[in-house]
């Protein structure tokens, strides 16, 4: 009985070490292990989906973000609408919170956010290296080959979707973020879901719908109208 019981042990500790290892493996960048006719090249792949990127004359899409924030415990999920016009034109309209928007006109950057920063917007210049603005699509898909090292990681899919899984981590200390992984579109490239390490333990995620490329889309929503009572803060 005794053996029986140390046998079970042996195993159950074996099975647990397993599972430890696995949990491991997505932080050392490794993926599992594929026959070599599925790996992809993943430089051809950010390379293809900035060209589609770059190639857009306009982009719609539902999202949702999520921001977790390991130190705090906390996690805030956001919903809403993205919107693109050219490289100048950048919206995030979200209904969830309600009436908070993220806002590029082509000369500044609005960030109006009332549910933690009641009665004031922010406004910016826009950056010229789009790698350093709030647009998270520009920042991942401007010349991604030059700026980031990557690494493909597996097949997946997103809301039924077949993606391309590909880890980046920039190559310049100076960028803000450590480390993406993108879900690249198997048809037309373009990414479905975007995890993104911003700052030690803080993770944003952002799952992309309904995208509708090359759709007209009203010029209002690159307008930021400041609301009545709200003080613009300028930075």
């Amino acid at each position: 009985m005794r053996r029986q019981q140390r046998r079970k042990g042996a195993k159950a500790q074996r099975r647990n070490v397993l599972l430890f290892l696995c949990a491991l493996a997505p932080l050392r960048l490794s993926a599992p292990e594929q026959p070599v006719a599925s790996i992809q090249d993943p430089v051809s792949l950010i390379r293809r989906a900035s060209s589609v990127y770059r190639g857009l004359t306009s982009l719609q899409a539902d999202f949702v973000q999520v921001i977790e924030d390991a130190s705090l415990g906390d996690t805030l999920t956001t919903t809403g609408k993205l919107y693109q016009s050219g490289q100048n034109a950048f919206a995030m309209r979200f209904a969830d919170p309600p009436e908070e928007a993220i806002v590029i006109d082509g000369r500044y950057t609005w960030i109006y956010t009332p549910s933690t920063t009641p009665g004031q917007v922010i406004r910016m210049a826009v950056e010229s290296d789009p790698v350093y603005g709030v647009n998270l699509l520009a920042r991942l898909l401007d010349r991604p080959a030059d700026r980031y090292a990557a690494t493909w990681l597996r097949k997946d899919e997103v809301n039924g979707r077949g993606v391309e899984v590909v880890a980046i981590v920039p190559r310049s200390a100076n960028a803000n973020f450590s480390r993406a992984v993108l879900w690249l579109d198997v048809d037309d490239a373009l990414p479905r879901r975007i995890e993104l390490d911003e700052a030690p333990g803080v993770r944003r995620i952002l799952t992309l719908s309904r995208l509708r490329p090359n759709a007209p889309i009203a010029r209002e929503l690159f307008e930021f109208r400041i609301p009545r009572g709200v003080r613009v803060v300028v930075q």
